[in-house]
């Protein structure tokens, strides 16, 4: 186990992509100690990707490609502007506003970066914020993505850890909502330390406009149970509300009321079994095409081709780094690298919590050096036999994994979402890292209460039946 290891940690320090540091090392182990058929690294790399769950990752990486190029990130951004840009500090509100609704469509951070944060660190720059501001809370708002569902994470541990996706996407509400909560309360008191004013006039009627758009989405689901309780089935009953709502969207020229029904209609159609999490990246797929094609009519064929390629290219990506780490995962399960860990661990402590801080020390490491499905795929198979020793449900370790592995994101060396907002704001990684570190602090917060809280995690799922 320990050859294998090393040969991974040595090649991964050498420089070479991670992916191919976990194939290698794998090939490695298997040639010198000839412990499995060498043809077992082909079965075992096709195993891995031969998995119903990991269909989702294509659609819902297109989903968000197709929500950018059909114009949605611009709505967003004007329905966060009238919902809190009056507030002071108020485009630094926006930019964490604009991530929560966007995090409801793209399921990744990378892509909440690069996409809306584009609009937000320019838009700021104009206002006279500090490129390092707007920098550091693009990229603290960014790690919504993965949290709020739909996330490419929770299809990646949930097809890993053999625990309901649709769970895990019920899971990530509230501790998302409390992130946001905490984000929106350091620029509160950034705003007070720094005199920082509003950034938008106070206009009753945007606010009212605003507050109308969520409320139309809230009564969506009202409306259906109101034309259920007047004689139609279910399932007519919602089809109709959503023809309401679209014609009313079509009249009065909302900003963001579609972009906002996006995560409605994925978790209202796992509820009420229209699809599995699955599919629902399929059914994501089919909103974005309506949105840009048809109610829009932003998309055009070159820009529907140019997502479709960026699409192949980043989940032959993600794919690659899942068949290399099936190798690499088995390889250390058959050699009982769970097991030795179980019983280091037990020697050190037999309490959960203390264990969870271990495991949060760790993953806090492995973040900085590690891409986040190549963590999951990794770790996984390792830590998850531990936590359930612990008694510490599947979903709520989920929860704390994927946390970890944000926070992960925006640290260095490797943190990908400073190479992307240095990209953006033009400036040097050093000073895109160092505009970020002080922004770090509401997720720590966030990552300590949702671990010593579980209820946080599990409360939805458990009140859907979900878990006991």
């Amino acid at each position: 186990m320990w050859i294998l290891i090393g040969a991974f940690l040595a090649l991964m320090i050498v420089g070479v992509p991670i992916a191919v540091s976990m194939a290698a090392a794998s090939i490695i182990y298997i040639l010198v100690y000839d412990v499995v058929p060498d043809v077992i690294v082909a079965q075992r790399m096709i195993a891995g990707v031969e998995s119903f769950p990991l269909i989702a990752v294509p659609f819902f990486i297109l989903a968000g490609n197709l929500m950018n190029i059909a114009g949605v990130t611009g709505r967003i951004y004007a329905f966060a502007v009238a919902l809190v840009g009056w507030m002071k500090g108020g485009l630094a509100q926006v930019n964490i506003i604009g991530s929560v609704v966007f995090s409801g469509m793209s399921g990744t951070a990378i892509a909440d970066a690069a996409g809306i944060g584009t609009i937000e660190i320019k838009a700021m720059q104009d206002h006279g914020y500090r490129t390092e501001v707007a920098v550091g809370v693009t990229a603290v708002s960014a790690t919504l993505g993965p949290i709020i569902p739909p996330s490419l994470p929770f299809v990646i541990y949930g097809m890993m850890a053999n625990v309901s996706i649709g769970a895990l996407f019920l899971g990530g509400l509230i501790p998302g909502a409390f992130m946001t909560l905490l984000m929106m309360t350091t620029v509160a008191i950034l705003a007070y330390r720094n005199n920082w004013g509003s950034d938008a006039a106070f206009e009753w009627w945007r606010l009212f406009r605003a507050a109308v758009e969520v409320m139309v989405v809230a009564l969506f689901p009202l409306v259906a149970y109101l034309l259920t309780a007047a004689g139609l089935s279910l399932n007519v009953a919602v089809i109709v509300a959503l023809v309401l709502l679209v014609a009313a969207d079509w009249y009065f020229d909302f900003d963001a009321v579609m972009a906002l029904m996006t995560p409605v209609i994925l978790i209202g159609g796992m509820t009420m079994g229209w699809f599995t999490p699955t599919e629902a990246a399929v059914a994501a797929v089919l909103w974005s095409l309506f949105l840009g094609l048809v109610r829009y009519r932003t998309m055009t064929l070159r820009a529907l081709a140019k997502a479709s390629m960026d699409t192949i290219e980043t989940t032959a990506s993600v794919l690659f780094i899942v068949t290399a780490a099936s190798i690499f995962a088995w390889l250390l399960t058959v050699s009982q690298a769970a097991q030795l860990l179980s019983a280091w661990i037990f020697a050190l402590t037999d309490t959960p919590w203390v264990f969870l801080i271990l495991v949060n020390l760790l993953l806090l490491i492995v973040g900085c050096f590690l891409d986040t499905i190549a963590a999951i795929t990794l770790f996984v198979p390792i830590l998850l036999p531990v936590a359930t020793q612990f008694g510490i449900d599947p979903i709520h370790f989920g929860l704390i994994l994927t946390l970890n592995l944000m926070i992960g994101l925006l640290t260095p060396p490797l943190g990908m979402i400073i190479f992307v907002l240095a990209r953006i704001s033009k400036m040097s990684v050093e000073r895109t890292t160092m505009a970020i570190l002080p922004w770090l602090v509401p997720l720590f917060l966030a990552l300590i209460a949702i671990t010593f809280i579980p209820q946080l995690t599990l409360w939805l799922p458990a009140a859907a039946g979900m878990v006991r």
